[in-house]
């Protein structure tokens, strides 16, 4: 397999938010047309609906560094900020809203979306989920299918440090990151299957189109998969992160690891349906535990703390983090071990707060104030 050109690593960001009231922090049922007309007057085609119109998503364009996405990436928040504001609006960056309740939501009127809601019913009106998606470009078919199969012992690693979505209408769930949780009732999601090639790839999805059941392959919700619009390959299982920098490191990570894989093609070569299994229970691991969990380690026969699987990883990615100029990137990554996810930050203040004024309430705004604070930063 012959080594990709460093401008095919090239890397978009796509982050999912909830619109929510100035005042209350309360989700939006329906949006106001004004409001998102204004907002694509703004923002341009690098802003889109979601399935629920309480839900918004931006995209970064194509980036050689991941300075110019974090720079576009401020930007994009920053003007959706200011434009939700002139609606007595703002925005939250998270997997899921504390206090939203799904059986209040409205779905976003389009020839797509009637058809997946019709499809997945309520599953579909449940959804009120935002999660962040990371491309990396992989022009070459059969590699981003290797890729793919090879990658999935990581993946646990993105979900930890990722973790926003510790409450979920108004409760306390227990886990770090509930999102995966509740998007995994959906059909086509959790870890893909090992296929072995594009051509065992696209038999599975034509299969799937010739039968209806689908339309075509972004139809197919997995944590990561081949791009259907583009020449990448989409991690999708990190939940919306409410800090920039925190998306940014968390796709610099993604970014290395997938430089890593191409370069060596032997690490991983051998995964078999055991190493797949595993990771199905680490991901688990790191939806319940977030940063604080540990791991199961196949080989070492032990569970490994996530930090330190983390500070492996940095370590072992150096070099194709300093080659693609992201070192400062995965350096953050040790900020978000030591000071916490969005998560740990949403409990500490819904625990100070609660202390505090005794009302159980006055907690979750508490969280909401924080979330749309930090989200516009």
């Amino acid at each position: 397999m012959s080594e990709a050109r460093t401008e095919d690593y090239r890397i978009g960001i796509e982050e999912e938010y909830f619109i929510v009231e100035s005042e209350t922090k309360s989700a939006l049922r329906r949006v106001p047309p004004a409001f998102m007309g204004k907002v694509r007057d703004s923002l341009g085609k690098a802003v889109s609906g979601e399935l629920l119109q309480s839900q918004i998503e931006v995209m970064t364009r194509p980036h050689g560094s991941a300075a110019d996405a974090r720079r576009e990436l401020h930007g994009l928040r920053r003007s959706l900020a200011e434009v939700s504001e002139g609606f007595d609006l703002a925005f939250i960056a998270a997997g899921t809203h504390p206090t939203a309740s799904w059986q209040t939501g409205k779905r976003t009127p389009t020839q797509r979306y009637d058809g997946v809601m019709h499809d997945l019913q309520m599953l579909g009106e449940r959804n009120m989920l935002c999660g962040m998606h990371v491309h990396v470009e992989l022009p070459d078919a059969d590699q981003r299918i290797d890729v793919m199969r090879r990658i999935l012992p990581y993946l646990p690693v993105f979900v930890a440090l990722s973790t926003s979505s510790p409450f979920w209408e108004s409760k306390r769930t227990g886990l770090m990151g509930y999102r995966l949780a509740a998007y995994d009732e959906l059909p086509r999601t959790g870890l893909p299957e090992l296929f072995e090639s594009a051509k065992d790839y696209r038999d599975y999805v034509d299969a799937l189109v010739a039968a209806r059941a689908i339309r075509d392959s972004s139809y197919v919700w997995w944590t990561i998969r081949p791009s259907e619009k583009h020449p990448t390959l989409e991690l999708r299982a990190p939940d919306s992160c409410t800090r920039v920098e925190d998306s940014v490191a968390i796709a610099a990570l993604y970014r290395a690891l997938v430089r890593h894989l191409v370069r060596d093609p032997k690490l991983n070569a051998g995964i078999d349906a055991v190493d797949r299994a595993i990771a199905v229970e680490n991901k688990w691991r790191a939806q319940r535990y977030g940063i604080h969990g540990s791991f199961v380690d196949r080989r070492a026969r032990e569970a490994i703390p996530v930090a330190q699987a983390v500070e492996t990883l940095i370590d072992q990615l150096t070099d194709d983090a300093e080659a693609l100029g992201g070192r400062p990137e995965l350096d953050h990554l040790r900020t978000i071990i030591t000071g916490g996810t969005s998560a740990d930050i949403q409990i500490a203040v819904y625990q100070e707060a609660a202390h505090r004024t005794g009302n159980r309430n006055e907690a979750l705004n508490a969280v909401k104030t924080w979330l749309t604070h930090a989200s516009a930063q």
